[in-house]
């Protein structure tokens, strides 16, 4: 996994670029190495044609030679011809380079995200994680090129008109450079603001994103209760804070640009002070001035982008640090070393088993056993722990004590993913994707037989409403399945355990927010679902329990009845108060 090949220790801005390096860039190296050569080819171009003013001016302007006029103004042309040529080339690789690098990164994080463990979720909006695996991605992305482009072409082209300066006279290289030591401290203090500012940019981010997700997800229950007004002004009050943090985030990157102008005005200051002595005196020609002159004046844009990308690379740096804690987390539900083979076709039972929620106890000394084949359905008040118990069962939360079995086997010792394979789950909600009937029904198979499909879908009492449907099996369902009534969405979640087949069957609130009518289908399906599986239901109706062959009663995380229907009703405890609270007193 991708966090294996983070080290620990990587707890620096440099490392943590190495890092990406190494773990996204390298393996473009080749065609990295002929970008770096194409933008160093294009940026010794400029200090060439620093370098021809000299000539340029002494020998066509004041020698007068009209032949050598035509040869310097052809060799110009070719130059400006070959940058051109040049610049869209290395472009367009770096952008393949960087697309692909980008993808790579942010298959990595969800692919990680996704096998972290419920705990994470519960800790962090959707929101900021998409954030993390968007903006902060993108922002590295942007930086890399112009990283890359600094350090090959605006870094070369640099050089090469130092190099320009210095052949033609070192002191005036040391006059131009005059300005140099102004830039140390405020450069040190632009980095620390910079990064500061980054940060609290990105959380800006990170928090929008998470009032849109908010709010796109809750949109009916927004429109119901009047909040349009409220939820934007939530928004516009983000965006200000936006507005706020990127323009200091902003003044902190062009810091150094600016300091990069006052370093250049002194140098050509003191450039034309010291040089027009020497010219006027004789001791240099005009040639020479121009074309150092030349060559200071080409190097000053190339170093106004290096000192910006100086601030930009220490943003990206929050972007990477934030990155890097993703990718750091790790799930305390990991699989075993050794994990145990195992089929899921015996008793599931709960020993002493305790889960707590940080301070919360949910589970407290739960003690059951689920027959294999047989339907055991557990009833209670909202907050009772019925939900935790399918939880640890699946194991999307640890159990501190206590012991889990399936088959006589712990499920601690099984691999996670074997272990939910064994398991089927119809829930109240059902997450349906925003692709086709056919899609989100067959989700996770692949070359599903024909028969079994159609066999599938009459089970699931889809096929009564699928010729309704304009493109039947192709209909695209909608954002969250809302082309379809909450019972279409309820039987598409059935179809798709059908098709899982299971052992066992997780029924949690299945049929609690569906009419009448729907609910009688719903339930036709769910029992023939449930045959010879080994069935656990959770469910507030007692008409959907009286059936099953065991019903434990739980509250405040404990089980406090067990029985059939008749033997609780009978005994006139709190499943007997359920029931009269439902169905009156006569209901037996």
């Amino acid at each position: 996994m991708i966090k294996d090949k983070i080290d620990s220790n990587l707890i620096n801005q440099r490392q943590l670029f190495g890092w990406l390096w190494n773990s996204y860039l390298r393996k473009h190296g080749w065609l990295l190495t002929l970008v770096i050569i194409l933008m160093a080819v294009e940026g010794s171009m400029i200090g060439g044609l620093a370098w021809m003013m000299q000539p340029l001016f002494d020998n066509v302007f004041v020698g007068g030679s009209f032949t050598q006029l035509w040869g310097f103004a052809a060799i110009v042309l070719s130059l400006f011809l070959a940058r051109g040529i040049l610049s869209v080339s290395h472009r367009v690789m770096m952008t393949k380079i960087a697309r692909y690098s980008v993808a790579d990164l942010q298959n990595d994080l969800l692919n990680h995200l996704l096998r972290l463990d419920m705990d994470f979720f519960s800790r962090n909006a959707p929101g900021y994680l998409i954030e993390r695996v968007q903006g902060d991605v993108q922002s590295v992305a942007q930086t890399w090129g112009l990283v890359v482009r600094g350090g090959a072409r605006d870094l070369i082209g640099l050089i090469s008109l130092l190099v320009v300066m210095l052949s033609i006279d070192w002191l005036w290289t040391i006059f131009a450079l005059l300005g140099a030591p102004l830039l140390l401290i405020p450069s040190l203090v632009a980095h620390r603001y910079t990064r500061k500012q980054a940060s609290k940019a990105r959380d800006v981010a990170a928090n929008m994103a998470a009032r849109l997700d908010e709010a796109f997800h809750g949109i009916a229950t927004i429109k119901l209760n009047g909040l349009e007004k409220y939820y934007s002004g939530r928004y516009r009050k983000l965006t200000k804070k936006q507005i706020n943090v990127e323009l200091k985030t902003l003044f902190g990157t062009a810091v150094l640009p600016s300091l990069v102008d006052i370093m250049s005005g002194i140098g050509f200051a003191g450039v034309i002070l010291y040089g027009g002595y020497e010219i006027i005196s004789g001791a240099k020609t005009v040639g020479q001035f121009m074309a150092f002159f030349t060559a200071l004046g080409l190097a000053f844009e190339p170093l106004r982008r290096l000192a910006g990308i100086s601030g930009l690379v220490n943003a990206a740096g929050v972007s990477v640090q934030r990155m890097y804690s993703i990718l750091d987390q790790k799930s305390q539900l990991m699989g075993p070393r050794n994990p145990t083979k195992f089929s899921a076709t015996g008793d599931i039972k709960f020993k002493n088993v305790n889960l707590n929620f940080g301070h919360m106890n949910v589970l407290s000394n739960v003690s059951f056993t689920a027959p294999s084949g047989k339907t055991t359905a557990l009833v209670g008040a909202s907050g009772a722990g019925k939900t935790t118990v399918f939880h640890s069962l699946t194991r999307l939360y640890a159990h501190q004590t206590g012991a889990i079995t399936i088959s006589g086997i712990n499920n601690t010792e099984v691999d996670p993913n074997a272990l939910r394979a064994e398991i089927s789950v119809v829930s109240q909600d059902t997450l349906l994707f925003d692709e086709t009937l056919y899609e989100n029904i067959t989700v996770g198979h692949e070359n599903v037989d024909p028969q079994v499909l159609q066999d599938v879908i009459e089970a699931a009492h889809i096929a009564d409403f699928l010729p309704t449907l304009p493109l039947g099996l192709d209909t695209q369902v909608g954002p969250r399945g809302s082309n379809l009534s909450g019972g279409q969405r309820q039987r598409v979640a059935i179809a798709r355990a059908l098709l899982r087949d299971s052992p066992i069957l997780l029924l949690d609130e299945a049929t609690s927010a569906l009419d009448t009518k729907s609910e009688a289908l719903v339930q036709k399906a769910l029992e023939r679902l449930s045959k010879n599986r080994t069935t656990l239901v959770i469910a507030h109706r007692m008409s959907t329990v009286k059936a099953a062959d065991q019903i434990l009663v739980m509250d405040k995380g404990k089980i406090i009845e067990g029985g059939t229907h008749k033997e609780l009703h009978s005994s006139g405890g709190y499943y007997a108060d359920l029931c009269r609270l439902q169905f009156g007193s006569s209901e037996g």
